[in-house]
């Protein structure tokens, strides 16, 4: 299986945070509607915490003439045609698309201190204008409005409204350009359908890569076609002894271009050398001995090894490294390597040596699990750290040492935010090998400043893992990843001097109606102080 705690400084936005505090009552003493609560939502209320508030002025109020004004370009008109297909089944308004007018929605491209994903979002009584220097820009800025809308525009049927928007301005960017969520379809296996519905609940945070994990003991999960009995052999079983299966190349291509369509990266990761049974079982001249192990149904790990001496492993590690390359237009490509404890240390470094050029050689850049850092990481390479808090110093300190020669981190503490460890001991669903993690631990830490003697500026960003050896359904996903995952989410995209429990924990009590609107399972933490149903 796959975490010191520093508080930052935070800088009081006064009315927003007298705003959350009259949030915090009506929530608490669940107090009945009144005309109070049909108040828009404060610009503050939104997770991410964005960067910068200004409140004031007029709110918008979205009615039957609402028009959505986009630039004539195409990736402009998508993301406006993406936020008219959220708001027509619950406005029951037409919410045409146009490249000219005044008023309404207006998606627009500028020149601006945006970045590639920064936004700002304005909104008055004449109109709410998103601007950005880039179309993702803007589709973050659509996640923004959405919470800023009532709950129940996430409903798929009409509504009673109505549809305001705070006035003001809200000006944001991320903190970090890495913002992941893992989702583990080895363990057990989840469909295409699946996983686009976990892509639409990590992109309304603003999440925007998706790791997915692809090959592990227990399956392997993506077609190849000069290794066919990976797939149809070595994808046929799960934990528990369950069918399994795999995706097609063009069901995932489908996964990558859905997860495009909402600004999201795809990383896959072929785990290696170790976590390798199901290959292992699909083919035996990848065994030292020549023997293929039966496939393998349990959840214990380490007992599994490419032969590191044999030529072979790195043809078939150049073929499937070339094949999933062609079919993945991002940057990354994750190689595992990871509770490797039948591999010699010598053979770790060797094969490591072997791999890391072949992920290039296919246009990719290396991502791998911290241990990663006990070989020698390729120039670029990335190294995701999943200790904990407890992980010894010494292991702390070779992966600071990495970083402080170039590698960059991805921060995944497991005992921070893995989204399978249990909440409490009572959780029906998850593992305790991390410990138990709440949702304010998940949410209490600074990536800037938690491996010690790691600069800063190493840091590429955070990723909310979520493996799956308890996990089989769409509501086994929503009850563990809810409410940790826009946590992990805030911890990726905000400002640190955003970073404060007792404002945040109010911010995510006020996302419940909008799961409970979107079909969400979560887990009713006692942390937080949810409305009363």
């Amino acid at each position: 299986m796959r975490r010191n705690h520093s508080t930052t400084p935070r800088t009081p936005r006064i009315l927003g945070s007298l705003l959350l505090l009259a949030a915090a009552g009506a929530f608490t003493l669940g107090a009945a509607p009144t005309a109070q609560a049909a108040a828009p939502t404060p610009l503050d209320r939104v997770v991410p915490a964005p960067a910068s508030v200004e409140p004031g002025g007029s709110p918008y109020r979205i009615t039957r003439a609402t028009r959505v004004r986009v630039d004539a370009v195409a990736e402009v008109r998508r993301v406006g045609s993406y936020l008219a297909g959220i708001l027509r089944p619950s406005t029951g308004f037409s919410l045409p698309l146009t490249d000219h007018g005044t008023g309404g929605i207006r998606l627009h491209l500028a020149k601006g201190d945006f970045g590639a994903e920064g936004y700002r979002l304005h909104s008055d009584a004449g109109g709410v204008t998103i601007t950005a220097g880039a179309p993702a820009g803007l589709f973050h800025g659509v996640q923004t409005l959405r919470q800023l809308l009532p709950a129940a525009v996430e409903k798929k049927a009409v509504q009673s409204g109505p549809w305001q928007i705070a006035g003001g301005t809200v000006e944001d960017r991320p903190r970090y350009s890495y913002r992941g969520a893992m989702l583990d379809v080895s363990r057990h296996f989840f469909t295409v359908a699946q996983v686009e519905r976990y892509i639409d609940q990590l992109a309304l945070y603003k999440i925007n890569e998706l790791h997915l994990h692809l090959s592990d003991d227990q399956g392997w999960r993506i077609a190849v076609d000069s290794w066919p009995r990976l797939a149809a052999y070595g994808g046929s079983t799960e934990v528990g002894g369950g069918k399994g299966g795999y995706y097609t190349k063009a069901e995932y291509r489908e996964i990558v271009s859905y997860a495009a369509s909402r600004y999201l990266e795809v990383v896959p990761e072929l785990d290696m050398p170790g976590h390798s049974n199901a290959a292992l079982a699909s083919y035996a001249q990848l065994n030292c001995n020549g023997q293929a192990p039966p496939l393998y149904t349990g959840t214990e790990v380490g007992f599994s090894s490419l032969c590191v001496n044999k030529e072979v492993t790195y043809d078939f590690v150049n073929d499937v490294v070339r094949e999933l390359a062609a079919l993945t237009p991002g940057r990354y490509l994750h190689i595992g390597g990871d509770e490797a404890h039948s591999t010699s240390h010598t053979d770790y470094v060797t094969f490591m040596d072997r791999v890391q050029p072949i992920v290039a050689k296919y246009g990719k850049t290396v991502v791998g699990w911290h241990q990663l850092t006990g070989a020698h990481p390729a120039k670029g390479a990335l190294a995701q750290y999943w200790g904990l808090d407890s992980t010894s110093a010494a292991e702390k300190a070779q992966v600071a040492g990495a970083a402080q020669n170039g590698t960059g981190l991805i921060l995944s503490p497991a005992d921070r935010v893995y989204l399978d460890m249990k909440y409490t001991k009572d959780t029906k669903l998850g593992l305790d090998w991390a410990g138990l993690v709440e949702v304010r631990r998940s949410y209490d830490w600074n990536p800037g400043a938690y491996l010690p003697g790691a600069p800063a500026s190493a840091v590429r960003g955070v990723e909310a893992p979520l493996w799956s050896e308890t996990l089989k359904t769409n509501a086994d996903i929503d009850y563990m990843a809810f409410p940790r995952l826009p946590g992990a989410a805030e911890l990726g995209w905000s400002p640190a001097a955003t970073h404060d429990w007792d404002t945040y924990k109010v911010r995510l009590a006020a996302q419940a109606p909008r799961w409970e609107a979107l079909g969400i399972d979560y887990y009713r933490s006692p942390q937080v102080p949810w409305p009363a149903k």
